[in-house]
């Protein structure tokens, strides 16, 4: 029953995060007019918030609506993968998927996160950040539509994942334990032939690295772990490779690193422009703090 319920959850539809994104925008633009108090210090920043999130995703769901059908050169570029994994000495995925299988424990728990965890994690890390470390939000949601913008682009070189290789004995366990969003190649949330990056990864690496960087707490390791479990389910229920996961955290250290370089970039216009103008702005860069400047520059960016 419970896999029944997880398989039919429904997320938002890229029509619905539109739709949504502009009743954001009407709100926020009608909270400005307000005379400042209380409620507009905290309705302000989260509606604005809402609006680029929603827009996000929007995007995001648009996108994953782009070729669904298309599988030229998808299952030749697996099987490269395939040789390309062998000769470096990665271990298969299938010798993972038949450690999973033979514990149907094991395998329903992998199907289950697989479908479960990868939108509401992230939903829940950008909760955490934006309302207990509001200094370091807006690098981390920089970071994230960073990541998903270079792995949209990347998913047009289709690759087919393992658990099409039936030949080599794969098989997709999110449709034995009935959780598969797919259904048939053509229809489902997502184009099935766009294993390379995978966003599930790439995602759960933002979310493992921005807690291990903004949270003091030991707990912190804990939450961690969502990314090297996400590892393994993900190549576990026959979704992806190795190499998949490998380049989606690859986008996020890219992504991490043109962010800090574009904060680099403003920092020192900013500081140049100031001192231009005399001591006084050029002090107040000096000494305003991290987070008021991290959290206007990540406006800046991606707002």
């Amino acid at each position: 029953m419970v896999s029944t319920i997880v398989a039919a959850t429904k997320w938002p539809t890229w029509q619905q995060a539109w739709i949504a994104g502009v009743v954001c925008l009407v709100l926020y633009a009608a909270v400005r007019r307000l005379r400042p108090s209380r409620f507009t210090e905290v309705a302000l920043p989260t509606l604005h918030e809402l609006v680029v999130l929603t827009g996000l995703y929007g995007l995001w769901r648009t996108a994953k609506q782009l070729p669904l059908t298309q599988s030229d050169g998808a299952f030749e570029r697996a099987r490269r993968i395939v040789e390309f994994q062998e000769a470096v000495g990665l271990p298969t995925e299938l010798s993972l998927q038949e450690f999973v299988a033979r514990y149907d424990w094991l395998g329903w728990l992998s199907a289950a996160y697989y479908i479960g965890m990868h939108v509401p994690g992230v939903f829940a890390f950008l909760i955490w950040m934006f309302w207990r470390h509001r200094d370091r939000y807006a690098r981390w949601r920089n970071v994230l539509a960073l990541t998903t913008a270079g792995c949209l682009f990347i998913r047009f070189w289709h690759v087919a994942p393992p658990r099409f290789l039936t030949d080599l004995g794969y098989q997709d366990l999110s449709e034995v334990y009935d959780m598969s969003v797919y259904g048939p190649v053509g229809t489902g949330v997502s184009g099935q032939f766009v294993a390379m990056p995978s966003i599930h990864v790439a995602w759960a690496a933002v979310i493992g690295f921005g807690i291990v960087a903004s949270s003091p707490s030991r707990w912190k390791w804990l939450f961690a772990a969502h990314l090297p479990i996400t590892i393994l389910v993900v190549s576990a229920t026959g979704h992806h490779w190795w190499l998949d996961g490998i380049v989606g955290i690859g986008l996020v250290g890219i992504s991490l690193a043109i962010d800090e370089g574009v904060r680099r970039l403003w920092r020192s216009q900013r500081a140049a422009v100031d001192s231009e103008f005399g001591g006084d702005g050029a002090e107040e860069v000096v000494v305003r703090s991290e987070g008021a400047e991290l959290g206007e520059l990540g406006d800046h960016v991606v707002g």
